[in-house]
């Protein structure tokens, strides 16, 4: 669409023509303004206008007129030719289509007088065509019709292609015909008449059952059949019978290729099925015979029939069938097709190897050493059957003798199997569920150092932050006869399951040394006494006194099982008397006037340093301590044994290791077998081993995640494989000692897992009483009631909890590993504990005391630690924040003289500087007392004199 344009701007001049601007001018003139004298002056104008372009025409004219002149003649030229081309054409067309005389006329007349003959021409032809071809076509409908009623079977095959041939190639407008249509039925019926025929001739001829082969080289042929209405029937008339006999080689040359090769492969199937895997399978008796029936056709037969029970010898069962396949290779593959001839035994060779490996030689593959003999002699008959029958009889070229390949390596088979039954056995002994009616208990030797008691035991200076231990004299003082109420019902029924000495404490059994062990796995801390450096070396090299060649020495004073799991303490070192400082009126007021733990009265207890078993007794006042001591005799070494609970299957899985390098080394000593027979069974023995590590953790995955017994149960099955492990691997000799680098290697693994499952099961516990004492919330805010009831929880249910591990693992670990696995759960919960409580910046004096009973609660557990009520605990030895814990408790409550004196008689020496620092700012006000106090421990621990 145009812009339309705006009416104010000028517009452009019109370059029109006059009459255009007197039309303009018309139509812009209205009714009021036309007048005559305008009219006329229009006309004058437009007669002005024609008679100037006239003007202008003749002028043009004349200025170039021999031009238009020339222009005119060509014009009247062209003029005239163009009337006699006209008059020409219309003389042509006359000609060419006039009805009458006209070409086009005559000529569309002869062509259709020309097609109509070649039409007529034509359809003569294709008539005679299709007629003749019709002929041919019945007269070969006739030759089969009277073969097929012969029998000729052979004859009527080819008669029936040319039939087909012949109907496939009839003229197309005879193939739609009814009559072609028909003869088209009635030659399907002959063949299919025929190859039924045919198939009933073959089926006579072979057959192949479980029972019989039969081979017949002529058949009769049935009898011929009779078109009623249309189809083919049974003729019921004796006169139609005939007597024709059809060879056997004929019957397959007349099948079709489809035919014969579907035949040929069910053929195949049966003598697999019934000749080559039924005589492999089970004992058979054959007979074989020769008939001839009354028409003078004769039969080769062979039965098969199942053996009678008893005891059966393997080679008839080749027998058997080298005499099937020479009867099949006598009277039956001589008659197949050429084609057929070769290809089909051939196809005969991998069932019979298939047969042979996997029905005779490997389902009985003994088991036992005693019956390889036998099995041998039946393989190299086997390899022979393989030479005579798949070789020479059936033509295979002999590149895949899988039979003699086989029987060539019949003792790696032989031990391939036995892994496999021993491994199917590991893994039946590996899977068992935990049954701890089959639970027993090891005992280990242990070299423990005992130390004669001294008689003024109390009168040992601390040295170097350590104390003497305590020896406790219960001898059965690991106590698990006894049930304290703590432990409740779980203790009591561990308890019930195992017996009066559990640990082992026999006074009158030595441990018998095992003769050059090698290394075992380094104990933990808490059971490798301190001693001097000859004693050190010969506990790391053997912590459980494997190696001692000659009879422990008795102890001059008491008993030797007074205590044969205290360590050597550190030897004492004298300490110069020191003044009695002041006591803390502050701690003398909270006890009453009495005695003050932390006090001069009471020293600071010691430093986590030394691994002792039991808390010292509270010493005199520092006034009446003598600085003469005792001198102590030096430590003697003590036989001691502790036990631990295995599982029984541990005993099964060792003894099966036994039962495997014993065959192997009967295999290898009976030479039965060539090579290096031996190696392969006795790899069953680390691969059991290897059984063990990889299911039982997941086989019983829920049990062990679920229960705490559990874990260190199979921890302690692992650590007793691998001992014995050692046992049996330095008892290897001859044969047998090829194993040696698998079981050790196993063994290292077993120990390993053992540490691991031992920590990991600890860590867990750790984890779990980490998670307990998140509900604490760092121990904030308790001065609010249901703060305070949150934390008294959460304390309670660490304490809870610790206690219901404890008397788990105390069923089943050994005393060493129970302390240590205890004191790492306890370890735990206190320095959390710990860590929130010191981490807190300001304490009120309400939160200092509801602290301090929220630790003392925790107390409850140095009972745990203690195997004698009468004697000190030891939980120091293996608690290691244990005093920091306990001196926390006091002081939360204590002044800030009290742990101003605390601190300068050493008994804080547990805790960092800045512990300290940190402590005192939360328990008490800004005042230049606490400001001294502040730089009074900046100054650091103080340093007593030695």
């Amino acid at each position: 669409m145009a812009f339309p344009l705006p009416t104010h701007l000028p517009r452009k001049k019109d370059a029109r023509d006059v009459s255009t601007q007197i039309l303009t001018k018309i139509s812009e003139t209205s009714s009021k303004t036309l007048n005559a004298q305008l009219a006329s002056s229009w006309v004058a104008e437009l007669d002005d206008t024609i008679k100037a372009t006239k003007t202008r025409i003749h002028e043009r004219i004349a200025g170039d007129l021999p031009n238009f002149e020339r222009q005119l003649a060509t014009s009247v030229s062209v003029q005239e030719r163009l009337q006699s081309l006209s008059r020409n054409v219309d003389t042509l067309s006359e000609s060419i289509s006039h009805p009458q005389s006209g070409l086009i006329p005559n000529l569309v007349t002869t062509l259709a007088s020309h097609a109509a003959l070649a039409q007529e021409n034509a359809d003569v032809r294709a008539q005679h065509a299709a007629l003749a071809h019709l002929l041919r076509c019945r007269n070969e409908l006739r030759h089969l019709t009277g073969l097929v009623q012969k029998a000729e079977l052979a004859d009527a095959t080819r008669a029936s292609s040319s039939l087909g041939k012949c109907i496939d190639d009839a003229p197309e407008p005879l193939a739609k015909s009814e009559v072609m249509a028909d003869m088209k039925r009635k030659s399907t019926a002959l063949r299919n008449r025929t190859e039924e025929q045919l198939l009933d001739a073959y089926s006579r001829s072979i057959v192949v059952s479980q029972s019989e082969v039969v081979v017949k080289p002529y058949v009769q042929a049935v009898l011929p059949r009779r078109q009623i209405n249309g189809s083919w029937a049974p003729s019921m008339l004796p006169q139609d019978n005939i007597d024709t006999t059809i060879r056997l080689p004929d019957v397959l040359a007349s099948m079709t290729p489809a035919a014969l090769s579907m035949h040929l492969a069910t053929l195949r199937r049966d003598i697999t099925t019934h000749c080559i895997e039924y005589t492999m399978k089970q004992p058979i008796q054959i007979y074989q015979t020769d008939t001839t029936g009354l028409t003078g056709t004769s039969q080769y037969k062979l039965s098969m029939q199942r053996a009678p029970p008893g005891v059966e010898d393997l080679s008839l069962r080749l027998a058997n069938l080298t005499t099937v396949m020479a009867f099949l290779h006598s009277h039956l593959f001589p008659h197949l097709p050429p084609a057929e001839r070769t290809s089909f035994p051939l196809s005969l060779c991998a069932p019979i190897r298939s047969a042979i490996l996997n029905q005779l030689l490997l389902p009985n593959l003994p088991s036992t050493l005693s019956k390889l003999p036998d099995f041998l002699s039946l393989a190299k008959q086997a390899a022979q059957l393989e030479d005579e029958v798949v070789i020479q009889m059936l033509g295979d070229n002999g590149a895949d003798r899988s039979i003699k390949s086989w029987v060539d390596n019949v003792g790696l088979h032989y031990e391939r199997k036995r892994r496999a039954a021993i491994l199917d056995r590991a893994r039946a002994i590996v899977v068992s569920p935990p049954d701890d009616s089959t639970t027993f208990r090891v005992e280990v030797p242990l070299i423990v150092e005992n130390v004669p008691i001294p008689v003024n035991l109390v009168d040992k200076p601390v040295t170097n932050g350590k104390h003497p231990e305590p020896v406790a004299a219960d001898d059965d003082a690991w106590g698990f006869g006894d049930e304290s109420p703590s432990q409740g019902n779980e203790t009591s029924s561990q308890s019930d399951e195992t017996s009066t000495d559990e640990w082992g404490f026999d006074d009158d059994i030595d441990p018998e040394p095992t003769p050059e062990p090698e290394p075992v796995p380094e104990p933990s801390k808490a059971s490798v006494p301190e001693s001097s450096t000859g004693t050190e070396d010969s506990t790391e090299d053997d912590p459980w006194g494997w190696n001692d060649d000659t009879e422990p020495t008795e102890p001059d004073d008491g008993s030797a099982w007074d205590d044969a799991w205290d360590e050597k303490p550190s030897a004492p070192e004298p300490v110069p008397p020191s003044p009695a400082p002041k006591p803390a009126k502050g701690l003398e007021k909270r006890f009453g006037g009495k005695s003050v733990p932390n006090s001069p009265a009471f020293p600071p207890p010691q430093s986590p340093a030394a691994p002792v078993h039991s808390s010292p007794p509270p010493p005199p006042p520092v006034a009446s301590r003598k600085t003469k001591h005792t001198p102590v005799p030096p430590p003697l070494l003590i036989p001691a044994t502790e036990t631990y609970a295995v599982s029984g299957r541990t005993k099964d899985l060792l003894q099966l290791v036994e039962d495997v390098l014993r065959e192997g080394a009967e295999l290898v000593s009976s030479g039965i077998l060539g090579g290096t027979p031996g190696s392969v069974i006795m790899q069953a023995a680390p691969m059991a081993l290897e059984l063990f590590r990889a299911l039982v953790p997941v086989t019983n995955a829920t049990v062990l995640k679920q229960s705490a017994k559990e874990p260190m149960r199979f921890s302690n099955d692992c650590l007793f494989v691998s001992h014995e492990l050692r046992r049996i691997a330095m008892g290897l000799t001859g044969p047998k000692a090829s194993a040696r680098g698998k079981l050790e290697e196993g063994m290292e693994r077993l120990r390993v897992l053992a540490d691991s499952w031992f920590e990991e099961t600890i860590a867990r516990e750790e984890r779990l009483i980490d998670e307990l004492l998140d509900h604490a919330k760092g121990f904030i805010d308790t001065t609010h009631q249901e703060r305070y009831d949150e934390c008294e929880g959460a304390v309670n249910g660490v304490l809870q909890r610790i206690r219901r591990v404890a008397p788990q693992w105390k069923a089943v670990l050994t005393k060493s590993r129970y302390y240590d696995a205890l004191g790492s759960i306890v370890e735990a919960a206190l320095s959390r504990i710990l860590g929130d409580i010191l981490a807190l910046e300001d304490i009120t004096e309400v939160e200092s005391h509801r602290l301090s009973e929220l630790c003392h609660i925790l107390n409850a557990l140095e009972g745990l630690f203690m195997e004698d009520p009468e004697q000190p605990s030891f939980v120091v030895s293996h608690v290691p924040s244990w005093l920091k814990f306990s001196y926390l408790s006091e002081l939360l409550e204590a002044s800030i003289a009290d742990i101003s004196y605390l601190f300068e008689e050493g008994a804080l020496v547990d805790f960092e500087i800045e512990e300290l620092v940190k402590l005192v700012k939360a328990l008490f006000a800004d005042t230049p007392l606490r400001a001294n106090t502040i730089t009074k421990l900046q100054q650091g621990h103080p340093v007593r004199g030695s």
